[in-house]
């Protein structure tokens, strides 16, 4: 028994299924949300001013090792447009998120979380979304913010 592919529509290609019954291999519900806050111009702005913040932030600045933060703007922004309904980029090159096994090896305290949070709300801010918008894309963040969470203080070598 063949699987069948789901219809898409003409010139759209099929996503692929990276995991069954996993919301980012079927975005569903999400699949106009990039489209409808304005496509890849609205998450380029929202990576450029959260990563604005981070740069200058000395408790997560040091949780971005590469010396240009170019290659993590470019890692996120293409996870939340694939989350959001937008191009698959992430999924054909890096596969499944994984987000916490991604982040196991950074030290995220709750403080670490609310800094970050702090820059991405302040970057939220920045697109000037519909109240329904900006709900639902502050309420994914705060909800993996606190997802990553993983010391409950910072860890000491001692």
């Amino acid at each position: 028994m063949s699987q069948q592919l789901p219809i898409q529509p003409q010139g759209t290609p099929a996503r692929p299924n990276l995991m069954q019954n996993d919301p980012f291999s079927k975005p569903g519900y999400t699949d106009s949300f990039y489209d409808t806050v304005g496509g890849h111009p609205t998450f380029v702005k929202l990576i450029d001013v959260f990563y604005d913040g981070v740069a200058d932030d000395e408790l997560l600045r040091p949780m971005y090792p590469e010396e240009d933060l170019a290659p993590a703007k470019r890692r996120f922004l293409m996870f939340l447009e694939q989350y959001w309904g937008g191009p698959t980029t992430y999924g054909e090159e890096r596969g499944h998120p994984r987000l916490r096994m991604r982040h196991m090896p950074f030290e995220v305290t709750p403080e670490a979380k609310d800094r970050w949070l702090k820059h991405m709300h302040h970057a939220i801010d920045s697109l000037e979304l519909s109240p329904l918008h900006d709900a639902t894309l502050r309420d994914y963040m705060d909800r993996a913010a606190l997802s990553m969470v993983n010391a409950a203080a910072p860890r000491t070598n001692t």
